[in-house]
Parts: C-alpha cells; structure tokens; sequence
C-alpha cells in the first residue's frame, strides 16, 4: 500500500488504478490547517530524499468534505494518517476522524509535541502510552501507531502502543538527517534539518521491524526503501505483515503495484502458497 507521498491519491490516480492497492495511507492530516516549512524543503541525497515539509496539509474537515468523498469512488480501505502538536489535538482530530467512512487511522506520533520542547510524542514508552490511551478513548476503528526511528530503542515505543490498546503499529518514520551545501557552506534545506527516506533507510527499517515483532504481539506494518517485491519481502521475513511504499512513489508513480506484480513472481518461483508464511520466517545465523 501506499504512504504518505501519495497525498490523497488524486495526483497518482492519473498513473496508476488505485482500485488494485491494498490500501492508501493519506498524508499526514491536522484539526487544522498547516502550511508547513519555507522552501527548499526537499532534496535528493544517495539512494534516497531527505524532505522537511513541516507536515503541510489542508486540515480534517477538507479532506472529509473534498478528499474522502473523491477516495470513496474506489474500492480500496482508507487509512487516514493524523497529525498534531498537542495531545488534546490529537483526540479532537481523531474524534472528527471516528465519524468519517474511513477504514482505519494511523496516529503520527513524529510530530513535534509543543508542551515537550518541541520533542517527538513517539521517543519513550510513556510518551506513546499516553497519546495512544488518550486517542483509543475516542477512536472505534482500528488504530495504527506510526513510530519515529530516532530513538535508542524502538522496541520501547512499540510495548507503549501496543499496552494502550493500539491495533498494530508502523515502522520506520523518516530519520532526522542533514545535507551541507559544501560551496555556500549552509544546509540546503532551509529547515536546517530534514527527515531522510528512500533505499538508503531500509537496512534500518528491517532491523527495527525485526526487533519489534520480538517484542509484541500485535502486526507490524514495515516501511522505509521498499522499491521492490524483494525489499518488500525482506520486511516480511523480518516479521512485517504488510507493507507501505512512501519514497518509490516519486521514483515511479506505478512502484506499488509493480511490487505486488513481483511478490507474486517470487512466490511463485519459491512455491510459496499463503504470503503469511513469510511473516516473520528469517532463519538467523
């Protein structure tokens, strides 16, 4: 399924039938509007983008009255991806989201938390418990909890989540990083700083999506450098059962159903006939 880079699918529908995805997983939508960071706030680096957004978006009640309405023509679930800068925030927007037809929220907890200097609400495990106790309380549909990778131990998030009642959780989030322009000697990304994506993450990504389905019961969605059925693969193995494609959606718009095309081929050639025998089935040395 698609993540994040997809928006609300209205750019990608032009390349790619999004009756045929596993799901859509929106941009990160607020209560309310957000115009994000000044520009430039993306850039490429090796094997991958770093993107300082600032977590722009048009505010819940657009994408219930413009986005969700034109999503709804396809036969595919809904997963709206909710941002906020405070835990009140985050119950109100998730209490508007409990009225929409939508199939499941996701819950961002990279977002800066403005009563915490401005610290992520997902880096320890109380920070996590207390966001998504306060939002479960609220939210009858399934909740998915979305983990930042900039933390000692992300095995420690993911207990908090899923102790508080969280249905599954995601992983990984961007990692903060920084690009220097060596002639101006400044940051390109006018934020300074930018979270790095793409082919270059997803050794990280595996790893953790590892540790965590040591660690809990409940599934792991794993995403991070997923541009092929292999990469795709690689998450299962690791314990994911299901995956997410965010950065390959801008290397190449049909990327996720090209991935789907070749789990297919590789389960076919490994005789492989339910893909849950792949969760969580890596043999270590």
């Amino acid at each position: 399924m698609p993540h994040g880079t997809f928006g609300y699918g209205r750019e990608m529908s032009e390349y790619i039938d999004l009756s045929k995805l596993g799901a859509i997983i929106t941009k990160g939508t607020f209560l309310k509007p957000r115009a994000g960071n000044p520009a430039p706030r993306v850039c490429e680096t090796a094997s991958g983008m770093m993107n300082a957004i600032g977590l722009e978006n048009p505010g819940i009640e657009h994408f219930a009255e413009e986005d969700l309405p034109w999503l709804k023509q396809f036969n595919t679930p809904i997963i709206l991806n909710v941002g906020a800068s405070t835990l009140e925030e985050y119950v109100e927007v998730c209490r508007f989201a409990n009225k929409l037809d939508i199939d499941a929220v996701e819950l961002n907890l990279s977002c800066p938390n403005v009563h915490a200097g401005c610290m992520a609400f997902g880096t320890t495990y109380e920070g996590v418990k207390e966001a998504t106790s306060a939002v479960r309380k609220v939210l009858d549909k399934p909740l998915i909890v979305k983990l930042t990778p900039n933390v000692t131990d992300i095995t420690l998030p993911a207990k908090g989540a899923e102790d508080a009642g969280a249905d599954a959780v995601s992983a990984i989030n961007t990692l903060l990083a920084m690009k220097i322009d060596v002639k101006k000697r400044r940051p390109i990304l006018a934020n300074n700083t930018g979270g790095l994506s793409g082919p270059a993450i997803k050794p990280i990504g595996v790893r953790m999506v590892y540790q965590i389905a040591q660690k809990i019961k409940i599934p792991v969605m794993g995403l991070g450098g997923i541009v092929t059925g292999e990469d795709a693969i690689e998450y299962m193995l690791a314990g994911a059962k299901c995956v997410s494609i965010g950065c390959g959606n801008f290397i190449d718009p049909e990327t996720s159903v090209n991935v789907v095309g070749q789990i297919e081929e590789y389960m076919k050639e490994n005789k492989v006939e339910d893909i849950n025998e792949l969760v969580g089935a890596v043999e270590m040395n």
